[in-house]
């Protein structure tokens, strides 16, 4: 959460990196406004898309200034948006940011993480969308 309101962005990269610390990592191009916007936010909720949620997906990769404007959400525990619908969550503090060339790559400590339902992760390959059992 941002002070101008939710802020939010997809990422097509994302991993565990410790389990003590519980650490994870996401990229994001340098340029990327959604990235410098969440940045100075320093919480962030990582929400794992349903398999059912396509279109979700489609409106956080774009470059829209309000993406949040037809996504039902609410805020997580740390006060980040938590989209409806999600598979699950992982509420996360920025840790550090290191270069990673034209992208920052952002390791994040994991505060909570939560399974909201049981289905398919959705899951995006070679310019397509796919599910992945969770």
């Amino acid at each position: 959460m941002t002070d101008e309101g939710p802020a939010g962005m997809a990422i097509g990269s994302f991993t565990s990196l410790s389990l003590d610390p519980a650490l994870v990592l996401f990229s994001a191009t340098k340029t990327s406004a959604s990235w410098g916007k969440l940045r100075g936010a320093g919480k962030f909720c990582v929400n794992i898309l349903a398999d059912d949620q396509e279109d979700v997906s489609r409106v956080f990769g774009s470059k829209a200034d309000d993406k949040f404007s037809e996504i039902g959400w609410k805020h997580s525990g740390n006060g980040a948006p938590l989209i409806n619908g999600v598979l699950a969550y992982i509420d996360c503090d920025l840790h550090s940011v290191l270069d990673g060339g034209d992208h920052d790559i952002i390791v994040c400590a994991v505060t909570d993480l939560d399974v909201k339902h049981e289905g398919g992760a959705l899951v995006f390959f070679r310019g397509g969308y796919g599910r992945v059992a969770f």
